[in-house]
């Protein structure tokens, strides 16, 4: 087909064209003093975006690879972890922890609600040694309440680690490392961070650091902060992309966070209009927990609709994941994106479904204020 294709899955997402021109440039050697002005720039501008003062760990990986970073570090074989079942990729971090020998305590949800502070709290029980949370499920479009959760681990003195998942909420919508009391945040390189995967990200408390988890060699944490302390990294790391990276901070800086938050929460809820005005239902039933990234949809036959959308019109849509497969398709909004991109994307699916009503709605709530002539 001519024209551009319309990447709208809930990430990958869109790369800027300043992120691709940035990644393509020559590689430079990864233990010399311009690799380490590299880092040095990189790591305390993660920092500004996690809300933290404490490290940021970079791994040449996926959110996958650092999800399994974040037990390792701080977690013994046999210890008992207390985990949400949100949706798909909640499901998917359960079994690894109990691949890698941990025992998981999977509190039972629906996947149309986040994780439940008060069945957290409920479930603290002596021998619990960590809370693990995906902030926003990417198979839902569903968020969880981290302060509350960690309200919730306060008010019961428990000390559980709180480990919680950001893989598609991170420079999306507001989080708070320090402030909301994390001790691994786990991320990818894919979403918020407008990258191409292969960079995963541990932000670590103080808390978290003492741990010292049994089955960790790659993963572990302590070299490669040693290491970063000259700008440098244990391992061959990503170059290119870490250039990429270097400059997607620079994107963020640029247009302000706060500015990055109200961007993504306007454009989530000109996706919900539209979905309303077809029609159909939002999966998420909680209004405090809607995502600011994508959208999950409702709609019997969703493949098929996912399928007119990519042979029709060259628009590709998320599909439904695990117990959702066929129930949902997903409507990502994320990253590098603007008004015109979302009523372009918003127009692909009104004409796939063969309905009217969505994008004027969400084109009535885009629409500036005009000022009389």
């Amino acid at each position: 087909m001519s024209g551009r294709h319309f990447l709208q899955i809930p990430g990958p997402t869109n790369v800027p064209d300043r992120v691709l021109r940035a990644i393509d440039r020559a590689t430079i050697d990864h233990r010399g003093p311009e690799f380490a002005r590299l880092a040095k720039e990189i790591l305390p501008g993660l920092q500004k975006v996690f809300r933290t003062q404490g490290p940021v760990v970079v791994y040449p990986s996926s959110g996958t690879g650092a999800w399994e970073a974040a037990l390792v570090n701080t977690l013994e074989p046999g210890d008992l972890v207390l985990m949400c079942e949100t949706g798909h990729f909640a499901t998917l971090w359960k079994q690894m922890a109990e691949n890698l020998g941990y025992r998981v305590e999977f509190i039972p949800g629906d996947w149309r609600h986040g994780a439940d502070p008060a069945a957290v709290e409920r479930r603290l029980s002596k021998d619990v040694r960590a809370v693990a949370v995906v902030h926003n499920e990417t198979s839902t479009g569903v968020t969880s309440r981290i302060p509350e959760i960690r309200a919730a681990i306060d008010r019961a003195r428990h000390p559980a680690l709180l480990l919680v998942d950001t893989v598609s909420s991170l420079a999306c919508m507001p989080y708070f490392h320090d402030d909301w009391g994390v001790d691994v945040t786990v991320c990818g390189s894919q979403k918020g961070l407008m990258l191409p995967p292969g960079l995963g990200f541990n932000a670590i408390s103080k808390k978290a650091l003492a741990q010292a988890g049994a089955r960790r060699s790659y993963w572990d944490w302590k070299p490669i902060l040693k290491a970063n302390e000259g700008g440098f990294f244990p391992y061959t790391p990503a170059t290119n992309l870490l250039y990429g990276l270097r400059e997607s901070l620079a994107m963020l800086e640029e247009e302000g966070l706060e500015n990055v938050f109200a961007r993504h929460a306007r454009h989530a809820e000109a996706t919900r209009r539209a979905v309303r005005a077809w029609g159909l239902e939002v999966l998420c039933l909680d209004e405090r927990e809607h995502s600011a990234s994508l959208t999950a949809v409702l709609a019997p036959d969703a493949d098929r609709i996912r399928k007119i959308a990519l042979e029709r019109f060259d628009l590709s849509l998320g599909t439904g994941l695990g117990k959702l497969q066929n129930r949902v398709f997903r409507i990502g909004h994320l990253g590098w994106f603007n008004d015109l991109m979302l009523c372009g994307t918003l127009c692909g699916v009104e004409m796939s479904l063969g309905r009217e009503g969505g994008v004027k709605a969400a084109m009535t709530f885009l629409e500036p204020e005009r000022s009389p002539s």
